[in-house]
């Protein structure tokens, strides 16, 4: 297993459209969560054991923020042959043994993740209500629910944020089985 950081981003930039199938059969773009003021998109797969430590984390927040106008979304970016249980089938198994109350998204083509600039699972961004980057960083430590609060309050600074960390995404064509 590969342990990455999250690559350092430009705050401010702008979230990638996408359109993809989530566990429930239904295709979600940005324009699905036009509703909220604050979007997190997370991308995150099944066999991760630091997704599958925060996974309740996450579930829990956008529980607490839910009525806040603040919308979470899971994205995999694992459709590998080497990883089999990275498909919608296996996904809406974790979701439902998680509890899982926001959308869990299929990259089949990688091609979301690569243009995030997703380098891991968990790798975390937080939008705001125009769709620019406010947070790109970490969940561990009570760090990301801070940084929503706080962004709820319009208490947002645009300082240096400590990066996530997990296993590699595995990416087509790539030998980084590990």
């Amino acid at each position: 297993m590969v342990l990455l950081s999250s690559a350092n981003l430009e705050l401010g930039s702008p979230a990638q459209d996408f359109n993809l199938q989530g566990i429930d059969g239904k295709f979600y773009s940005l324009m699905n969560f036009d509703h909220a003021k604050v979007l997190v998109v997370v991308f995150m797969c099944n066999h991760c054991p630091y997704v599958q430590r925060i996974w309740k984390d996450l579930v829990d927040l956008q529980l607490k923020y839910l009525n806040q106008e603040v919308n979470f979304v899971g994205i995999n970016p694992n459709f590998h042959p080497d990883y089999p249980d990275e498909n919608l089938v296996n996904m809406a198994e974790q979701a439902k043994l998680y509890r899982m109350n926001f959308p869990y998204l299929l990259d089949e083509t990688q091609m979301v993740a690569k243009r995030y600039g997703a380098q891991c699972t968990p790798d975390i961004f937080v939008f705001d209500e125009g769709r620019e980057l406010r947070y790109h960083g970490r969940i561990d430590d009570g760090e990301l629910d801070r940084f929503l609060a706080n962004m709820l309050r319009d208490e947002v600074s645009l300082e240096v944020q400590n990066p996530s960390m997990g296993c590699s995404i595995k990416w087509q064509g790539a030998d980084d089985s590990a």
